[in-house]
Parts: structure tokens; C-alpha cells; sequence
């Protein structure tokens, strides 16, 4: 019974009897099985789903305020991810374990210290790309995601590593290692045909996180051992990562995995998330050129902006936050319900994982008309507000939302404008571009793009 004394209506979903995997499968994945319950039967779904026992997805952000304080994961969805972790997984940790870690990730992540000190370093490594692609534009189209995403692990390396990368021959084998384990644990996550025989793949995959282990606990001795000396000065500086760790008395196995797992969810989403918007933008070429106008007059003659600048570039600001609502990295987040929940008309008892399906959010009418239009005025003041706040969720929401999501946009609207600046984005002839799940939205076969030099606009 509700509150109220009423019956609770049952949620509507498909036959109970359904094979959940051979639906997902059939409709392409997840995200795409999302979109299609909620079409058929309304914002409020149940759904069969391997590693959980029941499970509700939600696309309503009205619905969704209901949800926003749950602090738990289901376990069983995360398992994959526990053998990266020494420390007991990150993601499903108990709720009071959570709160004080994810803090000292915020006080990092999130601050404005922590992003000027890496700035220019960020944009050392946009530049490099840009110099790359311009000599290899003329032989002919350029793969976006997988360079942008390797420019993202690079980035995050650096943050999260900073100086303890003495060369950018270390920085390379740290960015090799994490790919031989990412290809590992996505080809058990998706039963996927991943490049290299199983064996060969999995021993590379041990041999990359006895790396990466190592590395971390490289830079965190360093840190330790010059600890003393910057605490005779005061309290260490919000920039970095490892020393919030270590000040804060997190243990050495804790501080390993909550590096490793920084960079396992910064370097994919935020690479796709910038080659989403220049897909969008090569589309849309009137919205391009008033981006380009923006930026040409924000950065003037400078090929890199300064962190300051990134507050003028609204235009671009705009069209980045409209790819990640038609394109969300992530394309769903989860939670399990620690006590009994009402969702409108519906009851949904404990223990019931809840999903949040951000592309079916993103794409409700109700809340964005003609929803799969390119539109970056949905992002002006006045457009937004009135809509929900939980409209748009491409962070996900609530205390296990991403702690790195401030941090994900300055990268994203800093590699925008140098990009931006330096080249046009033509689609590239003959080439389709399909987005599926691969832990983040991924383009099948890449976005492919011939790029031109770009004359900047005369004032």
C-alpha cells in the first residue's frame, strides 16, 4: 500500500519471462534497449537484466528527485571492475566509507587550484595533437575518438601522475599499459572479439597493472618522502591528487586504486564526449562558424587559450553541454534501493537496482522538443529555466554522481578551442558513424573527419 492507502499501480515492462541479455544484445546494447522500453511503455520500465534481480529504469527527471539521495550501488553490476582494486571496489563502497573518500576527491577534482595548475600543461598536449593531425590531414581522413581519447589519458596521467612521469617516454608506457588493461576488462565486459588472442591479451593486461601499480606507488613514495618539508609550510595545495591522498591518511592501497580508477573514468568519456561535439559541429557548419567566431575573438592571435578564457567561450560552452545531452558518454548510471521508494504511482520495494537511463532522459520530449535535433540554445538562461534540474545528467546525479565532471569540462572546452581554432571539421565521405555502448558511447568504426587549416575571422 501507498501512503495514501492505495494500491500501487504495476510498473509496466516486458513479459517477465523475457531473456534480458538476448534483448539487450538484439537491440544493440543497453543505452539502445533503454530508449526502446521507455517508447514503448513509458517513463517508469521494469526490465529483466543479468546481475540484478529486478531492476526499474527511470526517464522522468521529475520521477528521478525521488532517487537522488541514494548513496549505493549495486554490487553485483560493478563486479567487473574489483580486480583493478586492491582496496575493496570504489564504486560500491558502503555509503560511509564513500562520503569522506569522495570529498577528498572533490577537493581536488573539482577546484579551481587544481585546474590552473595543470592548464598549460593540458594545452601543451592539445597543441601536439593539433601539430600531429595537421600533417597527417593531407593524406586523408583522421579518427577522432581514438586520438582524442588517447590525448585524454594522456592528460588525466598527468594530473593524476604529475611529475612522477620523468619523460614522455614514461608517460607513453603508462598510457600503452592502461590500454593493454583496458582491452582486457572491456573484452570481458562485452564478451567482445578484442584485438589479440586471449591468453597473449590477458597476460599483457596483468603485466600493464603491475605497471601501473607500481608507477602509482613510485610517485606516492616520492611524495611521502618530501611530504614533511611542504607540511612545515602549511597545508598541501588542492592541485594534487596523490597529496590530498596521502595528507588525508588514506591507505597506500586505497590511494593506488583511486588513482587507476581516475584515469580508467576520466581518459574514454572525455575523449568521446569532444569527438561527439565535433561530429555535431561538422554537421551543423552555421553552428561551427559561430564557435569559431567566438574563439577567434576570445584567444585573438594566441593558439591556446588561458584558463580565464574558458568563461567567454559561451557559444562553445553550449554546444558542448547539447553533444553530451544528444551523446552522453556514460549512457546510464545505477543504483540499488536501501529502502522502499514511491515513484509516482509506483512502489518500488527495496533492494531494487535503479537505472538511470541518460540518453532516454536526455531525449524526453516532454522536456526537449524535437529531441534529436542539434539545438545549443536549449543551453541559454532563459531556455533552462524552467526545466528540471535532472533533465540533463550527463554526470550522472546525487553522491555517486562524477567527481570529475568540472574537471572533464575544462579539459573538453580547452581541447574545443584549440581544435576549433586551428582546423575545419568536414565529415569524412562514405563513412557512417554508429554510436554503441563500449563502457562509454562509442562510434563503431570511429568519426572520421578531413580536416582543413581554418583562417581565423578578421575583426
Amino acid at each position: 500500500m501507498l501512503g495514501d492507502g492505495t494500491t500501487p499501480t504495476p510498473i509496466p515492462g516486458p513479459p517477465p519471462e523475457e531473456d534480458g541479455a538476448g534483448a539487450i544484445a538484439s537491440a544493440g546494447g543497453l543505452h539502445n534497449y533503454q530508449l526502446k522500453l521507455h517508447a514503448e511503455y513509458g517513463p517508469v520500465v521494469r526490465f529483466s537484466l543479468p546481475g540484478a534481480d529486478g531492476a526499474v529504469s527511470v526517464a522522468d527527471p521529475v520521477l528521478l528527485e525521488a532517487t537522488a539521495g541514494i548513496d549505493k550501488r549495486p554490487e553485483r553490476l560493478f563486479e567487473f571492475l574489483a580486480p583493478l582494486q586492491e582496496s575493496g571496489n570504489l564504486q560500491t563502497m558502503p555509503a560511509g566509507e564513500h562520503g569522506p573518500w569522495r570529498r577528498i576527491m572533490l577537493s581536488v577534482l573539482a577546484g579551481r587550484p587544481s585546474h590552473e595548475a595543470h592548464f598549460a600543461r593540458f594545452g601543451e598536449l592539445t597543441a601536439d595533437l593539433a601539430d600531429r593531425w595537421a600533417e597527417r590531414a593531407a593524406d586523408g581522413p583522421v579518427p577522432l575518438q581514438r586520438d582524442l581519447s588517447e590525448l585524454s589519458l594522456r592528460m588525466i596521467c598527468r594530473y593524476a601522475l604529475g611529475d612522477g612521469l620523468e619523460s614522455e617516454e614514461s608517460a607513453g608506457r603508462v598510457v600503452s599499459a592502461f590500454e593493454d588493461v583496458l582491452t582486457e576488462y572491456m573484452a570481458r565486459l562485452y564478451q567482445a572479439d578484442e584485438p589479440g588472442t586471449g591468453g597473449a591479451r590477458r597476460a599483457r593486461a596483468e603485466e600493464g597493472l603491475a605497471y601501473l601499480r607500481a608507477t602509482v606507488d613510485r610517485v606516492l613514495a616520492a611524495h611521502r618522502e618530501h611530504g614533511a618539508g611542504r607540511r612545515a609550510g602549511g597545508r598541501a595545495g588542492r592541485s594534487d591528487m596523490i597529496a590530498a591522498l596521502a595528507e588525508a591518511d588514506e591507505s597506500p592501497a586505497r590511494i593506488r586504486d583511486s588513482v587507476l580508477m581516475t584515469m580508467l573514468a576520466a581518459h574514454h568519456t572525455t575523449g568521446v564526449a569532444i569527438s561527439w561535439t565535433l561530429h555535431l559541429l561538422a554537421r551543423h557548419p552555421d553552428v561551427a562558424e559561430r564557435v569559431g567566431e567566438e574563439v577567434d575573438r576570445v584567444l585573438g592571435d594566441r593558439a591556446v587559450p588561458d584558463y580565464g578564457d574558458l568563461r567567454e567561450l559561451v557559444h562553445l560552452d553550449r554546444a558542448l553541454r547539447e553533444a553530451m545531452r544528444l551523446y552522453p558518454p556514460g549512457p546510464y548510471g545505477a543504483r540499488e534501493t536501501t529502502e522502499d521508494l514511491v515513484l509516482g504511482e509506483y512502489s518500488v520495494p527495496a533492494g531494487t537496482t535503479i537505472f538511470y537511463p541518460f540518453w532516454a532522459v536526455h531525449m524526453n520530449p516532454e522536456y526537449w522538443p524535437d529531441p534529436e535535433r542539434f539545438d545549443p540554445g536549449r543551453f541559454t538562461p532563459e531556455a533552462s529555466a524552467g526545466r528540471p534540474r535532472l533533465a540533463y545528467i550527463p554526470f550522472g546525479i546525487g553522491p555517486r554522481g562524477c567527481e570529475g565532471a568540472a574537471l572533464a569540462m575544462v579539459e573538453a572546452e580547452l581541447v574545443l578551442a584549440v581544435l576549433l581554432k586551428r582546423f575545419r571539421f568536414r565529415p569524412a565521405p562514405g563513412r557512417t558513424v554508429t554510436p554503441i555502448e563500449r563502457f562509454v558511447l562509442w562510434a563503431a568504426e570511429d568519426i572520421h573527419m578531413d580536416l582543413t587549416p581554418r583562417e581565423p575571422a578578421r575583426a
